[in-house]
């Protein structure tokens, strides 16, 4: 039985499904060790063959036309791609850090610091309120369709980047410069209110000492501040919700918007 298989068609579909892949492989929520590689694969096909004629049709570019010439322009091609895939959900990655960042900010002034361990969605240690709203922002992805909408995002993408356009690396330096000192402030953001409150207990136990020496308010530091982080971390986490969506619209902007 004799096989044909459409050049065009074949290039087309590897060029959009390796930056559709690259993209899944760092980018929130595709990026956890849990969700199997081989279910990356057949999502990156299948959006490759649903979105491959429109991106060819927007770059302007004749399918099957680098398989025919040679090898090395259509490699060339597919190692570019992987690079904007990449660099994609490294910014995507970076706009959601913030609240990881915020879970960490939380246990360094709560005194949970001290109690890191491996998290397994990440793959790097983390303590509790870190892990816990890192799993926390991935379910409320998935609960609020926020994952439909960074697929949506990297679809978007090949308007803005077309294939073999290539990306241009003083805007992304620039992105992910903003993106990092976006992520602090969405950090403070989440945080702050519990940090505040955590910083008035230090200045009461500070004065505390003061007062009474020999009392030894500072033994008393981290019952104190994990009992008033237990307390109050529900005030910090009731804004997750609306922090997710937030940065799941401005992920899905980032990708498909003009800063390209």
């Amino acid at each position: 039985m004799d096989l044909t298989f459409d050049l065009g068609v074949v290039e087309t579909t590897m060029l959009v499904s390796v930056r559709m892949l690259a993209f899944l492989v760092v980018s929130p929520p595709f990026h956890v060790s849990t969700f199997p590689g081989t279910v990356k694969v057949a999502l990156s096909l299948g959006l490759a063959l649903a979105v491959g004629p429109a991106a060819v049709a927007r770059a302007g570019i004749v399918p099957g036309e680098m398989l025919v010439t040679g090898g090395a322009a259509f490699i060339g091609a597919v190692v570019l791609e992987a690079f904007v895939g990449l660099a994609l959900g490294f910014l995507v990655r970076l706009v959601f850090a913030a609240v990881q960042t915020a879970g960490g900010l939380i246990d360094l002034f709560g005194g949970f610091e001290v109690a890191a361990a491996l998290d397994p969605t990440s793959g790097t240690h983390g303590a509790q309120f870190n892990r816990f709203y890192s799993m926390a922002a991935l379910a409320l992805l998935f609960a609020s369709d926020g994952h439909q909408l960074l697929l949506m995002g990297i679809v978007r993408s090949f308007d803005a980047l077309p294939l073999g356009s290539g990306i241009d690396l003083a805007v992304l330096g620039q992105l992910m410069t903003t993106g990092a000192a976006q992520m602090m402030i969405g950090a403070l953001q989440i945080a702050g209110p519990l940090i505040a409150v955590l910083f008035l207990t230090d200045v009461g136990l500070g004065l505390l000492t003061r007062v009474a020496p020999a009392l030894n308010a500072f033994a008393l530091g981290f019952p104190l501040k994990i009992l008033v982080t237990l307390s109050l971390g529900s005030i910090a986490f009731l804004a997750l919700p609306a922090v997710i969506s937030s940065l799941t619209d401005r992920a899905t902007d980032l990708m498909g918007g003009g800063a390209w």
